[in-house]
């Protein structure tokens, strides 16, 4: 049965983000079951809260809860594990997939000991990617389950967290994903709209966008009673509203075989790549321009960054970008990479 699933796709995980009674698991299972779209039901049972006092989980007594779901809906289990106990927990009461979450992948100490405790066990383990934007942490968060046995392994993307963000509770970073995704081009990759957007309005947005991207599936958190959840009830829908959700997204393909598509897309990738390489032809010019300027400020004893000069240029780039359809964000990034660049080629002018 397993095996189905981890070759499903799309692949659909959904359930409450906390198990908080037997009643409200068990209905929330039974709903999600009926509306045909769920492979998987997810539960949270042990909840790492960023501050105390919020409601951190039922614990180990959830476990039977979910187990009898599974029985009642036939629907494979997942739960987040964070220590070895969890694994053995949930191991103990038949959970079929385990998740590491963000805060854990953040801990390599945490991340090799649920290595240790999975070692020698036949389980699927997904890895969501860590609250900071590290994907080196998140590379190596997979190459510890994966010396531990683990021949399963899928990414989970719930966003990063980042000061100063507004729209989404976790910032989507895609950049991200799609670099784990050129990394680890077979590995199953899920999007968990639920932690990037932090409420209902966004959700399908963001489901699609990952959708469009190619991911794999989502993992959305669904409640009986959403407002009434005792964790992140903004973010929750009922099973009914994620059926109707799941019916209006547009399931692309990762492919066609159609030869007009494949001429026609061979043909503008071919314009792409002539005009990346007239891109790098530019930046290289720019960088000679950068160094004499480097020298005339090395020979008269004038410091690197002027910013005044420098936000002149941003903000004439901004305008500029905004009339020709560029976004405010994608040229703040791309200037401040040429901008670093520039300073690294005028510092070895400086200091040689």
């Amino acid at each position: 049965m397993l095996e189905d699933i981890w070759k499903k796709r799309p692949l659909i995980i959904s359930g409450p983000c906390s198990a908080e009674t037997e009643e409200q698991l068990i209905q929330t299972a039974s709903r999600l079951s009926t509306i045909g779209k769920v492979d998987v039901l997810r539960a949270g049972v042990w909840k790492p809260r960023t501050k105390p006092g919020m409601f951190e989980g039922v614990g180990t007594i959830g476990l039977p809860w979910l187990l009898q779901a599974k029985k009642i809906t036939g629907l494979p289990t997942t739960v987040e594990v964070a220590s070895a106990k969890h694994v053995e927990d949930a191991l103990k009461f038949e959970v079929d997939i385990l998740w590491i979450g963000a805060r854990t992948t953040a801990n390599p100490f945490s991340v090799q000991a649920l290595a240790d405790a999975i070692k020698g066990i036949n389980i699927p383990v997904f890895i969501k990617n860590p609250i900071n934007a590290d994907i080196d942490l998140w590379s190596g968060a997979i190459e510890r389950i994966q010396k531990a046995g683990i021949e399963k392994v899928g990414l989970i993307h719930r966003g990063f967290s980042n000061y100063g963000n507004t729209e989404y509770r976790n910032a989507p970073m895609w950049h991200l994903p799609i670099e784990m995704k050129r990394r680890f081009p077979e590995m199953m990759l899920l999007c968990d709209p639920s932690h990037i957007c932090g409420n209902r309005t966004l959700l399908q947005t963001v489901a699609q966008k990952a959708i469009d991207l190619d991911f794999d599936g989502l993992m959305i958190e669904s409640h009986i009673t959403p407002d009434q959840a005792l964790s992140d009830a903004n973010q929750q829908v009922t099973p009914e509203a994620l059926a109707e959700m799941l019916n209006s997204l547009i399931w692309r393909k990762g492919h066609t075989n159609k030869q007009e598509f494949i001429t026609a897309l061979a043909t503008l990738r071919e314009q792409i790549s002539h005009v990346d390489d007239e891109l790098i032809a530019l930046l290289t010019h720019r960088m000679n321009i950068v160094e004499k300027i480097g020298q005339y400020k090395r020979d008269n004893n004038v410091t690197i960054l002027q910013t005044n000069h420098w936000n002149d240029i941003l903000q004439k780039a901004i305008k500029k970008g905004e009339e020709l359809g560029l976004s405010e964000e994608f040229i703040i990034k791309y200037f401040a990479a040429v901008h670093l660049e520039s300073i690294n080629h005028q510092n070895k002018v400086m200091n040689s």
